[in-house]
């Protein structure tokens, strides 16, 4: 007489597969909303004095978790080549990844509503108060801070890239091209353009 499989196990290793998939479906980020999306982005928007984009990537890499940091470093570098801001891009094309054409619109406009009132405030202030020994000495204070959180990003962003001695001499070029050198960025930015694209068709003829 065959034997008949153990109920008991049986239903043992169901629930556990059960429990498992519950538990990485839990791990995975949720596709955001409008809602959240307006959101995100608003609080990228009300932190980031003296600069946003380390506040973006915090929150969508490590908080939100909608972008890996190799998605963020490829999403920002193709926004360096669109013309206006690169975070207002940023927004964009992660709002339209998400939300479509509402989402473009939506995530924006949480990226700028807040700091827009904020920025009106502070132009009355500083008309009326700017002139004064502590508003400037606030202010250079303010440009300091955003140096430092810019080159907070950049040493973040460059732990995502792989084969980074490959890459090192692109960013000092860069470097030299824009403090030393003093080129125009249209012009540094196709010059890496062509210089990144010859490499690549390089190395890709190679393999």
């Amino acid at each position: 007489m065959p034997s008949q499989p153990n109920s008991g196990s049986k239903i043992e290793r169901n629930f556990r597969l059960t429990v498992e998939g519950t538990q990485l479906t839990s791990e995975l980020p949720s596709r955001p909303d409008l809602r959240a999306l307006f959101l995100g982005f608003s609080s990228v928007g009300l932190s980031g004095f003296g600069g946003v984009l380390p506040f973006a990537r915090r929150m969508l890499v490590e908080e939100r978790r909608w972008m890996t940091a190799e998605e963020f470093n490829a999403q920002l570098g193709l926004c360096q080549f669109l013309p206006g801001p690169n975070v207002i891009n940023l927004a964009v094309v992660v709002g339209k990844r998400y939300g479509g054409l509402a989402g473009a619109i939506v995530a924006p406009v949480g990226l700028l509503a807040g700091p827009l009132a904020i920025v009106l405030l502070l132009a009355l202030l500083y008309d009326r108060y700017g002139s004064l020994p502590l508003a400037q000495s606030m202010l250079r204070g303010i440009a300091a801070v955003g140096v430092g959180l810019l080159f907070a990003m950049a040493w973040r962003m460059s732990g995502a890239i792989k084969e980074k001695l490959f890459f090192l001499p692109f960013t000092a070029l860069t470097v030299i091209a824009i403090a030393g050198l003093r080129w125009p960025m249209p012009m540094v930015m196709v010059a890496g353009l062509m210089l990144s694209g010859g490499i690549a068709y390089w190395r890709l003829g190679r393999k």
